[in-house]
């Protein structure tokens, strides 16, 4: 099980095992290298824990502890999580500041805790065999044990071709679980398993007048912001940065170069196809604080060369090509020698960033006056960045963003367009398993949000519901955790510290979203502080190309072509052959249509090579590393 899982953790190996719990661990270096291996124990050797991750308030943490008589044996951050729970028990994680999942067994109580950080940053999956617990970090490990069954669970499937990932505890493997962000499983010896969530995304009550101005606000924000990068960027290793071109990481790097002392290592993603490139941007940042840049650009046949290594590292069908790009970064990164890159991610969650927040703003205000021809207007502000803008035409934006304005309060009514749109994969799969996997998903994803939403504005509530589905089911998982450990790199997203996703959460709506400015008080923050251009640009979400990613002058890559083959189609038996056929013609023809189309197609075919690769075989086979593009770095 842990050489299935070695990219995590390539610098060593360990192993506990007393005859009723085993622990393993593959070790990534970066916190008291000398001294910091593990599966590691307390003083008496009575409490053991494996874990991966970073416990960026270590250093606060072991002075704590010392003074509350606890003896530590090393260095690391490790230790503190067997002290901690020495002294709160299973509340210890209320007090790590970090992204992390643990795995802790209790030797006198003889139970398992697994525990998982606040908002998804890390994975953690288990499975419950006849007499036996199974978990792991990816469920490849799972499956080095014959006991655990392969197979697709269609209903976790059927999430993925809506919300783009699958809501923990469901996987889209049958018997498998995910801990959900901010919970603890217990496992107890007689067989009890108890769930208790620890942490959730908490918003202020609407009536409550919030007595601070802007200025106070905006301090509060760098204060707070400045704090959280000081604490990530510790480490026993060099550390570097992502620049994406956008105002998130540009803030990142801006506090990194006040702390750090050496050139910073930065780098960053282009793309040969100028619809995606970001790259003058990046190079602004990159000049305004001198960093030491490095950049690689990735074209479509990269893209399509490397997709069956990014399936079998997500473990899960994806419906856009970009986590590719992303896995090719973290190769880049780690032949430069670098383990630790801080990141932007997070902050369009917690601060506003994305058009769906102001597409749900845009849609409530036309609700509130169906006759007004003003307001679908609007929506063709919100997407500047696409060649073909889907709200430009306002007779489509009228029939497609106009749809359901009678229900306006419905906490999941900001996300159903984008639902909607990922839905149309679900209209390829077999007949009979569409009618196996049918839901309301309407009803569903507004189902998961806690009693006291009806306190909260709308804008939090869209806030939660983007956290709880495409950040911690996708962003952080398919296009973040996976795609950097692939090449054993480690990401941090000093946005999702807990104590900056508090501070955020906790501000007036209004600065995080001024009338249809996103991000308001974090341009602000920005101004001066980077490059006009990055502050003032409209936000554009990354993105690479899909379909195109997988034909070249009409002809289809051999994977791709094999994966559609009639006889293939039939013989895995997920998809209707004659609609998926005409979708793979449509595609090899440059005719896509808009997402719906990309996104039914990427889907199709990573579900098809995770078949492949998980079900047919056993998880444990991947594209070897000399086997990726070499792409071009400058």
């Amino acid at each position: 099980m842990v050489g299935r899982i070695r990219h995590r953790g390539p610098d060593g190996q360990g192993c506990y095992e007393d005859g009723r719990c085993c622990l393993g661990h593959a070790r990534l270096s970066i916190i008291d290298i000398a001294g910091g291996a593990q599966p590691l124990a307390n003083e008496d050797r009575s409490v053991w824990v494996t874990f991966n991750g970073e416990i960026f308030n270590y250093i606060e943490l072991t002075r704590f502890l010392k003074k509350r008589g606890h003896t530590f044996s090393t260095h690391s951050d490790t230790e503190v999580i067997v002290h901690l729970y020495e002294e709160y028990g299973e509340n210890f994680a209320r007090h790590l500041n970090g992204q992390f999942a643990i795995a802790l067994w209790d030797t006198r109580q003889r139970k398992l805790l697994l525990v998982r950080d606040r908002v998804g940053i890390r994975p953690l999956f288990f499975h419950r065999g006849r007499d036996r617990i199974y978990f792991g970090s990816e469920v490849k490990a799972l499956f080095g044990c014959p006991e655990i069954p392969r197979d697709l669970d269609w209903r976790g499937v059927a999430r993925v071709f809506t919300y783009w990932g699958t809501p923990a505890p469901d996987t889209v493997f049958v018997g498998v679980e995910s801990v959900a962000p901010g919970s603890v499983v217990t496992f107890a010896e007689d067989g009890r398993q108890t769930h208790r969530q620890y942490w959730d995304w908490e918003f202020p009550d609407r009536q409550n007048h919030d007595p601070r101005d802007f200025g106070e606000c905006l301090a509060g924000l760098d204060e707070t912001l400045r704090a959280a990068v000081a604490r990530q960027v510790r480490s026993n290793v060099p550390v570097g940065a992502y620049i994406s071109g956008g105002i998130d990481s540009a803030m990142i790097v801006s506090y990194m170069a006040g702390i750090l002392d050496a050139p910073l290592p930065t780098f960053s993603l282009r793309f040969a196809d100028q619809e995606f490139d970001e790259g003058a941007y990046q190079k602004a940042v990159a000049a305004r604080f001198a960093t030491h840049h490095t950049e690689i650009t990735v074209t479509t046949a990269d893209i399509g060369q490397a997709f069956a290594r990014a399936v079998w590292h997500a473990e899960s069908p994806i419906l856009r090509t970009a986590p590719v790009p992303m896995m090719l970064l973290s190769q880049r990164v780690r032949e430069a020698g670098i383990k630790v890159v801080l990141t932007g991610e997070g902050a369009d969650e917690i601060l506003a960033g994305y058009d769906i927040f102001r597409e749900a703003r845009v849609r409530r205000f036309w609700a509130r006056h169906p006759a007004s021809r003003m307001r679908p207007a609007l929506l063709g502000r919100l997407y500047p960045y696409l060649n073909a803008n889907p709200a430009a035409s306002q007779a489509y934006a009228q029939k497609f963003f106009g749809q359901d304005l009678d229900f306006a309060d419905h906490p999941g009514f900001g996300h159903w367009p984008r639902w909607q749109t990922t839905r149309r994969a679900l209209q390829f799969l077999h007949p009979d398993i569409r009618v196996e996997v049918g839901f309301d998903y309407k009803q569903e994803g507004g189902a998961r949000l806690p009693s006291c939403h009806e306190s909260w504005d709308m804008l939090s509530v869209d806030q939660y519901v983007e956290a709880r589905t495409l950040l911690s089911g996708y962003l952080l998982s398919a296009q973040g955790d996976r795609v950097a450990l692939a090449n054993s790199v480690e990401t941090r997203v000093p946005f999702l510290d807990n104590k900056v996703v508090q501070y955020a959460n906790d501000l007036p709506a209004r600065y995080k979203l001024m009338g249809l400015q996103e991000k308001y008080i974090l341009k602000r923050l920005g101004r001066g502080r980077i490059p006009d251009a990055v502050c003032d640009r409209p936000k554009q979400p990354y993105r690479a190309p899909d379909s195109a990613s997988f034909f070249h002058r009409g002809v289809a890559d051999e994977g791709v072509a094999r994966a559609f083959e009639k006889r293939r189609l039939l013989e895995v038996g997920y998809f209707d052959v004659e609609s998926a056929g005409k979708l793979f013609d449509k595609c090899r023809r440059g005719r896509a249509i808009g997402f719906a189309d990309n996104m039914a197609f990427v889907g199709i075919y990573s579900t098809m090579l995770l078949h492949e690769q998980f079900v047919e075989r056993d998880g444990s086979e991947y594209c070897a590393p000399d086997a990726l593009p070499k792409v071009v770095a400058g």
